[in-house]
């Protein structure tokens, strides 16, 4: 979505390391980091956790890594050799850990440690059985992350800024992060070329705000049409296989659909069902055709079997656009009402409960609440921009729209999953750049 009304950003030359300013004891010894990205938690599960790194030329690349509570014992991953063809980058498996374990990390190039200049740490899931108390839990998430680049951006004010908020985030102590898309702001000397994809991801992870961040805190993507392509890009892209190769590689997700970025991982009590909005899309402005779609037929019936299976407690479906907004305005999902029609069929037809969407894209966060006679409720919480422009002032009347969540500033959100076994609730929180709350709600399960 491109905005049209910009309004006056405070630059800000803070720079602020809320978190960890302790380096590694070995980094004493260390060499100047190879590192030109990195490095960045990807997926954790009970047994395996990702690291993601990207070099800056062809290198033998391995990951070494304790318990904190035992540090002398030490593991390494398999070695990786980093290629040009692949952008250098290495995804290293760590997969001689145990469950609800946190442990530190040191990367290794050519046979020498780098310099951690933060805290490198990452923690695997703990371990629940049936009938125990499911561990609680925080995520934070975000959309419309812009990284200005003079060079290439639009003359006048700068429209990304305050990149300190990725600092607040840190601060909240989040177990991982989900990016709701628009994370790279593709612009026209990117999307053109495989070069220009791997430009604007490297570019757009350079700025030191992230490293931190990236470095101790497990990360999660979609994405949305600035990291696919074109404003407002569909299944036409020319370039839409380039896309997704860049996608998968340059994020560390659990798992990804063969064709498409869709897929789903757990975390506690909790499912998450990361969706597609790009590859399969019938261009806005296609109105020549019957049943006009989003996701498309194959992740459809994906998503919908995925849900009857899931025997989570929260059912969290995220999606670059707002899905309730009942506005047929922008990208919302009520642009395409067959399908939305039929996801919300879907939905009640299994009965299912504590369904919440996740999602971004229209520069300002809000939370919406859909709960008609006889059916359960289901939520979005859209939360946007983290570092973009924001949309201001707000002039659409949203009937769905919770009370006192429209926020129309930069801003960050967490989601904390607690309580007991039959008593789950989520406590959804909204943050300035600074981390200031600005409001909070709390959910209760419904069983």
């Amino acid at each position: 979505m491109i905005i049209k009304i910009l309004h006056r950003f405070g630059r800000s030359f803070r720079f602020v390391f809320l978190y960890f300013a302790a380096v590694n004891a070995f980094s004493l010894n260390a060499n100047p980091s190879p590192l030109v990205s990195g490095p960045i938690l990807g997926y954790s599960t009970l047994k395996e956790v990702m690291v993601w790194t990207q070099t800056d030329k062809q290198s033998s690349i391995t990951l070494e890594y304790s318990e904190i509570l035992n540090p002398k014992k030490i593991f390494r991953s398999q070695e990786v050799t980093t290629k040009a063809a692949s952008g250098f980058i290495a995804k290293l498996i760590a997969d001689k850990v145990e469950p609800g374990k946190r442990y530190k990390y040191d990367v290794i190039v050519d046979g020498k440690r780098t310099e951690a200049k933060y805290e490198q740490s990452f923690q695997t899931q703990p371990f629940f059985a049936a009938g125990q108390n499911p561990p609680d839990f925080t995520f934070a998430l975000g959309s419309c992350a812009y990284v200005n680049e003079t060079e290439f951006d639009v003359p006048g004010k700068p429209y990304g800024g305050e990149y300190f908020i990725y600092g607040s985030i840190l601060s909240k102590k989040p177990d991982f992060m989900l990016w709701l898309g628009d994370n790279i702001y593709l612009r026209e000397t990117d999307w053109d070329s495989r070069t220009g994809f791997f430009h604007r991801y490297r570019h757009q992870r350079s700025i030191p705000e992230l490293a931190p961040l990236f470095a101790s805190v497990h990360q999660y993507a979609i994405w949305d049409d600035h990291d696919f392509g074109p404003n407002d890009g569909d299944a036409s892209f020319w370039m839409r296989d380039t896309a997704e190769e860049m996608f998968k590689l340059h994020w560390g997700n659990q798992n990804y659909a063969k064709e498409g970025i869709y897929g789903s991982y757990t975390w506690s009590d909790a499912q998450f069902f990361l969706l597609d909005d790009r590859s399969f899309r019938t261009a806005n402005n296609n109105k020549t055709i019957g049943a006009r779609q989003i996701l498309g037929e194959k992740q459809f019936q994906w998503l919908v079997n995925s849900l009857a299976f899931s025997k989570a407690t929260f059912k969290f479906i995220a999606i670059g656009g707002q899905f309730l907004n009942p506005n047929a305005v922008f990208e919302n999902y009520a642009t395409y009402p067959e399908e939305r029609s039929k996801i919300l069929s879907a939905i009640r037809e299994l009965k299912l409960k504590n369904v919440i969407f996740l999602t971004g894209d229209r520069h300002h966060t809000e939370l919406n609440l859909l709960w008609e006679e006889g059916t359960e409720p289901i939520y979005d919480f859209t939360v946007s921009p983290l570092t973009s422009g924001y949309y201001s002032p707000i002039t659409e009347k949203n009937s769905l729209r919770v009370d006192g969540t429209l926020v129309d500033r930069r801003n960050f959100g967490t989601v904390s999953v607690g309580g007991k076994k039959g008593e789950r609730k989520l406590s959804l929180r909204i943050f300035d750049v600074n981390g200031k709350e600005l409001w909070n709600r709390e959910i209760p399960a419904k069983y």
